[in-house]
């Protein structure tokens, strides 16, 4: 029988490596549809809830295994469902393929039902490439290109194909003038930077006195080269949050996250260093670098576009992470004066004790700090951990220990809500003997997270491992933002924008057939992991949190303590019941100059 359309993109996509394709159905894809059904076991199909949420597990696909990511909606709406997982995966340059239904080629132009202008649609988020078959003839290099540049780009790549396109009889190109001709395959090239620039930045690494190193998801497989050089220059190293697992949190020198929820030890390398090697990371928050002229500063980053745009950078490097680092090394001079990095070990070893403490204080009913300090021991070494943008990040940046072995992410440029269930059931999918671990808000369980739980009802009897932990903080707060309009605008909380309807997770999650935990005061929080943690399906811990814990650290908070007071003069006492010092002495003393 002819091979249609929509088997041979089946098949090419199998020979590129794809062996998994999250999506929705609908009519503009039923061609496609019915040759997954006919690949015979060829390609999995993940059905989700929302097209959404098969562009955010595509996402962390890619995030997780290094492969492409592949995900599939129907023309129209399904299609514009899409867009929002796909920036997740432009920003944070990730493998994405998006293939994308459309109505039959004679209507178009028709304002047909669900006809949308799709090449318009995705030529932002998948601009590299994005392009409509149109012939029969066409699809083998549509998709060829489509695999191969997201893999040396590292970002989106969009084909459409309109319904009766999918029909169709398929056919080779023809060996005549004006035909492509394409193959499978791409090999990752080394980058490495010129000589002469290598030791320039060698030199000014070597002139430093109080040497900082900021890694990110750049740095993600340069572990060892990094760990290298922080011993040579007698540096600490900070880590960007995309660059949570890219070291261990248990080695000394390794000052944790950066920013709104850094460590205090971060904070002071960054305000006393006199050099920055940044590798991998393009952290955008300029007030938790260095102030500008106060240190030199060398950039390692695959992407030239990215080097020296968050700080003026003395000499920016293109290349790839570890390589560069193992050129560089060779040129460097062990510093004999550890002293700087000694401070460093000390600082983070007092943050340490301080989060512990934080984490023991009481909170009404229960302080989320408290839920994350005991899990982080008891997760094993083989985890895969994701957060939600919002609160949950700040305790999962501050508490959460990072082992090697252990696997993070999250929607780190875009902070989309919603993304850590999906990217939990992602990494299911890819390692199902794994544990896998998701961090959410109530908000963005409502968001999409609820839902979500059906998807894995659906598929957990097919994972090897059935484990995988949704930890819901239920506070009845969008409570990020809650913050938010305190510290940044001097505002009190908004109650019609930033209260949660009430909504029982655990109670939910057992009628899925799930195991359901509630946990609403200190004492029951050790018993209710350890439950989880050695449960025989997936579980949903709904902890019944705090709002008003700070999240912030207070020493980061302090800059905007006007603001907060502001907010309390306007009547949001609530704000004021778990400040910690030096934040509370600092808006006490903004409330007495009123």
């Amino acid at each position: 029988m002819q091979q249609k359309v929509s088997d041979f993109l089946i098949e090419r996509l199998s020979k590129w490596g794809v062996r998994r394709i999250f999506g929705y159905p609908g009519d503009g894809i039923n061609g496609i549809l019915g040759a997954l059904h006919r690949a015979n076991g060829m390609m999995d199909f993940v059905q989700v809830r929302h097209e959404e949420m098969a562009s955010l597990m595509a996402c962390a696909h890619a995030k997780f295994t290094g492969e492409v990511g592949v995900c599939l909606a129907t023309s129209g709406p399904g299609a514009i469902h899409l867009l929002n997982g796909l920036y997740d995966a432009k920003l944070d340059h990730q493998p994405v393929v998006a293939i994308v239904g459309q109505k039959s080629r004679m209507s178009l132009g028709g304002h047909a039902q669900q006809e949308v202008d799709l090449m318009s649609l995705f030529k932002d988020v998948a601009g590299e490439y994005v392009h409509m078959a149109t012939d029969a003839r066409q699809v083998r290099h549509l998709i060829d290109r489509a695999m191969r540049i997201a893999k040396a780009q590292r970002t989106v790549t969009c084909i459409i194909v309109p319904n009766d396109v999918q029909e169709l009889e398929y056919q080779d190109p023809p060996h005549e003038h004006g035909t492509i001709h394409s193959g499978i395959g791409y090999t990752v090239p080394r980058v490495i930077p010129q000589d002469e620039d290598l030791q320039k930045a060698a030199e000014v690494l070597n002139a430093g006195k109080k040497v900082a190193i900021l890694i990110g998801a750049g740095a993600m497989n340069a572990a060892s080269e990094v760990t290298q050089v922080a011993d040579i220059l007698g540096a600490g190293v900070a880590k960007a949050y995309l660059g949570k697992a890219a070291l261990p949190d248990n080695l000394p020198f390794v000052t944790g996250a950066i920013g709104f929820f850094g460590t205090e030890a971060t904070h002071k390398m960054m305000q006393g260093c006199d050099t920055l090697l940044m590798i991998g990371s393009s952290f955008p928050y300029a007030e938790f670098l260095p102030q500008e002229g106060q240190a030199r500063g060398v950039q390692i980053d695959i992407d030239g576009r990215m080097l020296s745009i968050r700080y003026p950078m003395e000499v920016p490097l293109a290349g790839d992470s570890a390589e560069t680092l193992r050129a560089l090394m060779p040129l460097l001079h062990r510093k004999e004066d550890r002293s700087w990095q000694e401070k460093i070990k000390q600082d983070m070893q007092d943050w340490w004790k301080q989060i512990e403490a934080w984490a023991a204080t009481e909170a009404k009913p229960l302080n989320p700090r408290l839920v994350f300090e005991k899990l982080s021991p008891r997760l094993p070494e083989d985890c895969i951990l994701a957060a939600d943008s919002g609160s949950t990040s700040s305790w999962t940046a501050q508490h959460i220990r990072m082992r090697e072995g252990m696997q993070f992410s999250v929607s780190g440029t875009l902070a989309t809500m919603g993304c850590a269930v999906p990217y939990a059931i992602a990494a299911k999918f890819a390692y199902p003997n794994r544990l896998a671990v998701a961090f959410a808000g109530d908000g963005a369980m409502q968001m999409g997270g609820n839902e979500e739980l059906i998807t894995i009802q659906k598929y957990w009897r097919q994972w090897s491992d059935p484990r995988l932990i949704v930890l819901v903080l239920n506070n009845h707060d969008l409570n990020f933002v809650t913050w938010e309009q305190r510290l940044m605008q001097g505002e009190p909380r908004f109650e019609a924008s930033q209260e949660l309807p009430d909504f029982n997770y655990a109670q939910y999650a057992e009628s899925l057939g799930l195991t359901g935990i509630r946990i609403d005061s200190p004492e029951q929080v050790e018993a209710a992991l350890e439950k989880a943690l050695q449960a025989d399906r997936p579980v949903v811990i709904e902890a019944i949190t705090d709002p008003e814990v700070v999240p912030f650290s207070p020493q980061v908070a302090v800059s905007f303590s006007d603001k907060l007071a502001s907010a309390i003069r306007q009547g949001d006492e609530a704000a004021e019941r778990n400040l910690r010092e030096p934040l509370r002495s600092a808006v006490e003393r903004q409330s007495e100059k009123g």
